[in-house]
């Protein structure tokens, strides 16, 4: 599956957003202000949004739970139904830019549209082209029992099984190492 740097970046941008959310009532809120979400605009190199506000951060947050309503949608009919709510509510208007060096590539986001909306059309559209393709599947959440984190499986074979392979896939191939060895000793 070809995906270009824009998608990529929006990809990224949209895993990032859902995992921010606390993932219960014990774990903290990861975008708890308007400072937290001026730093994840930056980190994500988010262009053309503004002075950043409360309001924004609201909206963000409220764009952050309907993306993760699509990583929980059980097929792709459900995820299309998300998607299109989505980038509809954000008045998408794609235009072709270069800016930043960056070489020419599409933007959904209406010109001086919210952060939110900005992250809702191209967040959107790039979750779109996993259902186009009927990749729907690959819009995952770590398999870890501690760990609910969201994550894109852009592997080959679509094998991947955690967020990441070195913290949460490690943990348990030790732990389950370490399962068989006692059993073998005892």
């Amino acid at each position: 599956m070809l995906i270009t740097h824009d998608t990529r970046c929006a990809l990224d941008a949209v895993v990032d957003l859902v995992n921010t959310a606390p993932e219960d009532d014990e774990t903290q809120e990861t975008l708890p202000d308007v400072a937290a979400l001026a730093d994840f605009v930056r980190r994500h190199d988010i262009s053309d949004v503004g002075v950043l506000s409360e309001l924004d951060l609201s909206a963000v947050r409220k764009i952050r739970a309907r993306f993760a309503g699509i990583f929980a949608a059980p097929d792709a009919r459900g995820a299309a139904v998300l998607i299109n709510e989505l980038v509809a509510a954000a008045g998408t208007t794609p235009r072709l830019t270069d800016h930043d060096g960056y070489d020419w590539h599409v933007h959904y986001f209406a010109p001086g549209a919210s952060v939110a909306d900005h992250l809702a059309a191209d967040g959107g559209m790039a979750l779109a082209i996993f259902v186009v393709a009927g990749e729907q599947e690959r819009l995952r959440r770590c398999e870890a029992p501690d760990c609910r984190r969201a994550f894109v499986d852009l592997s080959r074979n679509r094998s991947r099984r955690y967020c990441d392979s070195r913290t949460c896939g490690n943990r348990l191939h030790v732990a389950a190492y370490r399962a068989r060895r006692k059993e073998a000793a005892g």
